[in-house]
C-alpha cells in the first residue's frame, strides 16, 4: 500500500480551492410561473381558504369574480391585505385574482393575505426573508374550539342567570 506524504503547502492550496467554492454565491432561486406569468399559492386560515394568482399590473384585486372593495368592504380587512405588499415595498405592482371559500369575511381576509405572502414568494424568491421575518408565511393554525357535549358553548356549561344562583361571578 503507497501512502500519500502531504505537505504543507499541498494543503495550503486545497484549503484556497474549498475556500473559493464556498465562497461562491449560491444561484438564486427560480420563480415558479405558470404559462400565463402567473405564481399561484393558497392561503388558509381559521375555515377559510384562498386560491391566489399574481402577476405584474397595476394593483387590481379580484376576489370571487367581484371587486376588491365589494367584497371586502371593511377598512380593516382590505389593510390586511395589502400588508404583504407593503412590507416588500410593492404596492401596486401586482394584479391579484382569487377565489376564497369557507369562513367569515375576517378569516376571508386572512387566508388572502397568507396566500400572497406564498405567491410572492414564488414571483420573487428574494422576498421571502422579508415575508418571513414579518410572520406573513407562517399559517395561523388558531381554529374555533368545538362545542363539547353537555356544555352550552365550548367552554361554559351554565346560562349566565344560573351563575348568580350558584354563587358563581360572570
Amino acid at each position: 500500500m503507497a501512502e500519500e506524504s502531504q505537505t504543507l503547502t499541498d494543503l495550503s492550496e486545497l484549503g484556497e480551492a474549498t475556500g473559493a467554492i464556498a465562497e461562491a454565491a449560491p444561484a438564486p432561486a427560480e420563480p415558479k410561473l405558470d404559462a400565463q406569468g402567473r405564481a399561484y399559492a393558497t392561503g388558509k386560515r381559521k375555515d377559510a381558504v384562498a386560491r391566489v394568482w399574481i402577476k405584474p399590473g397595476a394593483g387590481q384585486v379580484t376576489v370571487n369574480g367581484r371587486g376588491f372593495e365589494a367584497y371586502f368592504a371593511r377598512p380593516v380587512l382590505r389593510m390586511v391585505i395589502h400588508q404583504p405588499f407593503e412590507a416588500v415595498g410593492r404596492k401596486d405592482q401586482y394584479d391579484v385574482v382569487c377565489t376564497v371559500k369557507g369562513g367569515g369575511l375576517s378569516g376571508q381576509a386572512g387566508a388572502l393575505r397568507h396566500g400572497i405572502s406564498k405567491a410572492l414568494t414564488s414571483f420573487e424568491p428574494e422576498l421571502r426573508p422579508v415575508l418571513k421575518q414579518g410572520g406573513f408565511l407562517t399559517r395561523d393554525s388558531r381554529v374555533v374550539e368545538r362545542k363539547k357535549y353537555g356544555k352550552r358553548k365550548a367552554r361554559t356549561g351554565h346560562s349566565s342567570e344560573c351563575s348568580f344562583a350558584f354563587g358563581g361571578s360572570n
